[in-house]
This record gives structure tokens, sequence and C-alpha cells, in this order.
């Protein structure tokens, strides 16, 4: 995997962008993850952006778990840690091999849909702690296929019994779980992080200036308001999963 050279003002802009993106991620829940990656992109070719992206998010969520860490249920988070290895695992090793990326974001869209336009005598996507096992295997092996993990925990925090600092800092710590079992994968592709180590550094510290600064801001917002953000978010990551499943289509 190729290294990677970044001029003074590449690297002003990304950092820039990183603090950004983490602040909309601790404000609304979600979303920063795409704006981080997308604002990288500018600069980093694809295969080197996936591995700094990936470990700069393991230092935001870790971060974020821990500026919140008071809000975290470890009943949820440790049934869903060992299913997202699991999941992971299976991916990695055979599942992967045969199942094409259409079909997981199909299912995907259809979760979000049902999440932001359930009729009202429907109920939350609200399941017991222990179940949350189940969630890990989903997004442990969604994270192989497709990458697309946010949307699909969103879908099961959008709920009327959390707090907003409880959905905020669960939400981050099971994200963070799913991305440190991506870095054996980065390590067998061949990158490098000890090459890297630099930017890895700068950009990891930008991560957590923003996410303390949106942890200053989400203890200042509403409980209302930080859902609606938070289904705002959800939207814009059902229109670009839809747009990435009907884009071929056109070419």
């Amino acid at each position: 995997m190729e290294l990677i050279e970044l001029s003074n003002v590449a690297i002003a802009w990304i950092i820039a962008v990183i603090v950004g993106a983490t602040v909309i991620s601790t404000v609304t829940g979600m979303a920063g993850g795409l704006l981080m990656f997308s604002g990288m992109g500018v600069y980093i070719p694809l295969h080197p952006l996936i591995a700094l992206h990936a470990t700069v998010q393991v230092f935001s969520n870790a971060s974020r778990s821990w500026f919140l860490r008071g809000h975290l249920r470890w009943e949820m988070c440790l049934p869903f840690g060992l299913g997202a290895v699991m999941g992971a695992a299976a991916t990695t090793v055979f599942i992967a091999r045969y199942i094409a990326e259409t079909i997981p974001l199909l299912l995907l869209l259809m979760l979000v849909a049902y999440t932001l336009l359930r009729p009202a005598h429907l109920p939350d996507l609200k399941i017991a702690n222990r179940n949350f096992f189940w969630v890990g295997i989903a997004t442990g092996s969604l994270g192989i296929i497709a990458g697309a993990v946010d949307p699909l925990l969103a879908a099961f925090f959008l709920r009327e019994d959390l707090a907003k600092e409880e959905v905020v800092v669960n939400k981050s710590f099971m994200q963070l779980l799913v991305h440190l079992t991506k870095i054996p994968a980065f390590i067998y592709l061949g990158f490098s992080f000890l090459d890297h180590w630099q930017y890895i550094l700068v950009f990891s510290l930008a991560g957590v200036v923003g996410t303390r600064l949106g942890v200053y801001l989400l203890h200042r917002i509403g409980r209302q308001l930080f859902f609606k953000l938070m289904r705002i978010a959800l939207l814009l990551a059902g229109l670009r999963i839809l747009y990435q499943l009907v884009a071929p289509l056109w070419y």
C-alpha cells in the first residue's frame, strides 16, 4: 500500500475537516464520518485513506466514549462487542467472498426507511440489552462488506428511553469496537501504521479536539433538538445508501 506525502495546506485542510466532522458526529450522534472521509479524500488516495480514516475514527470514538463515560451502558456494549468480533471474523474468512455489497445495502436502506417512516402504531426498534449481540454480528459483518455501520446503529438508538448523552456515548463505543476489528485487516493488506505515525498523531489529536468541542455543545442543546438532528443525519445517510445502489445503473 502506497506511502502518502501531504503539503502543509493539505494537512491544514484535513485538520479542519476532522475537527468539524467530529463536532457534527458528537452533536447529532452520526453523519460526521462521511464528511470526514470525503474531506480527507480530497488529498489522500483511496487505499491509505480507508486505513487513516478508520484510525482517526478509533481515536475520535474512544475520546467521545471517555468524555461521556458516565453514561455508558455496559450491559448493551459487552454483548455488542462479542457479536461484532464474531461477525467481522466470520465475514472476513467466508461470507465476504459470496455476498455482493448490494444485498446488505438494501437491507440497511429498508431499516433506515422503517426507522424514519414508521407509522405511529408500529413500535420503535427497542431491543433488550442482551440482543445487542445480534446487532453486533450484523454491524461487524456490514463493516467488512459495505463499510456503512452508522445508519444501522442509529436505527436502534432512536428511542424515547435514552438520554442524548447515552445515545452518543454507547453508539460511539460500539463504533469504536467495530473500527478496531478492521485494524488487523489493514495490516494484512500492507498498510504501515509506523510509516504514517506523524499523520495519525496529528489527525487523531484533531479528532479529540473536535470531540471535546462537540461534547460541550451536546450538553447545551435540548433533547428534542438532538433527536431531530439525528433524524436529519439518518435521512442524509439513507439518501447516500440509495445513491450507492442506484448510481451503478446509470453507467
